[in-house]
């Protein structure tokens, strides 16, 4: 059988799959080597994957995670899991990659990740041939969960909101402007903290001031990663992550003033990975 795993910054997705069929799921919190040491990640395998998948003969193990785009990084993942799994055949690619074969299997195309930070490339059917560094948060991440919650979190604070706005969103979240500070710039993980607001704003996308930060924010993604691939008008532009899942109707707008063909939009890569892995 094929484990499948897609890890997020929050959670990962586990497929057990065998040709024809999904066999079992099972989903653990988010592993990313950048964050965490082999042992952590080795830790929580064998505690909270591992008993789950007991009984089962697993064969092959496909692992697309965020922070697994260089070697080094891929190798502490590769370690950790086979301490579980030591027979099984490990392959450990990006979430990236997990996109573009989520997106389109084995056929050309512009793959893109909107979440809790965001990434594209062009994928040629078998590899990724041309990325733009997303950069992270501070310095890119253009329409990701964590750089609209910065973006919502800088307006409300520097008194750019409608006072309603900024006090509802205060009580909403049980949060004073010095909290906000602290988990930005003291505590661990300040990106997910800043991507939880994205709720909010989906729930009040109608004011003029929350739906322009969200529409700059996506003209930002598509000016700055997607039009400097060369051929971005040949191939259709699709995406993955729940941020472009859940703003569609206003990341439909900011490709179409750009001139930008948008496909297929899909919240996870799993079904696509699945059906990528029984070809």
């Amino acid at each position: 059988m094929i484990l499948i795993a897609d890890s997020g910054s929050t959670k990962t997705d586990w497929r057990l799959i065998s040709e024809k069929e999904e066999v079992k799921s099972v989903s653990t919190p988010g592993i990313n080597p950048f964050y965490q040491t082999e042992e952590e990640i080795e830790n929580q395998i064998s505690t909270l994957l591992y008993p789950e998948l007991m009984g089962f003969s697993v064969k092959k193990i496909f692992f697309y995670g965020a922070g697994c785009a260089f070697e080094d990084k891929k190798q502490i993942v590769k370690n950790a899991i086979s301490v579980s799994f030591p027979k099984a055949q490990i392959e450990i690619e990006s979430d990236l990659l997990a996109a573009a074969r989520g997106l389109f299997l084995k056929e050309k195309g512009i793959a893109c990740i909107l979440g809790t930070g965001s990434n594209s490339c062009f994928y040629d059917g078998k590899n990724i041939i041309h990325n733009v560094s997303p950069l992270g948060f501070i310095l890119g991440d253009e329409g990701s969960g964590a750089v609209l919650g910065k973006k919502f979190a800088a307006d409300c604070l520097k008194n750019q909101l409608p006072e309603k706005l900024k006090d509802k969103f205060l009580k909403q979240y049980d949060l004073t402007p010095a909290q906000i500070i602290e988990s930005v710039y003291k505590k661990p993980f300040p990106n997910r903290f800043l991507a939880q607001f994205t709720r909010f704003l989906s729930e009040n996308i109608a004011e003029p001031s929350i739906y322009n930060i969200v529409f700059d924010s996506f003209t930002e993604f598509f000016t700055r990663n997607i039009m400097q691939y060369n051929n971005y008008k040949d191939y259709p532009v699709c995406f993955i992550g729940s941020i472009a899942y859940y703003f569609k109707d206003v990341l439909e707008v900011a490709a179409n003033e750009l001139d930008i063909q948008i496909g297929i939009i899909y919240q996870s890569p799993m079904p696509g990975l699945i059906k990528y892995h029984q070809l």
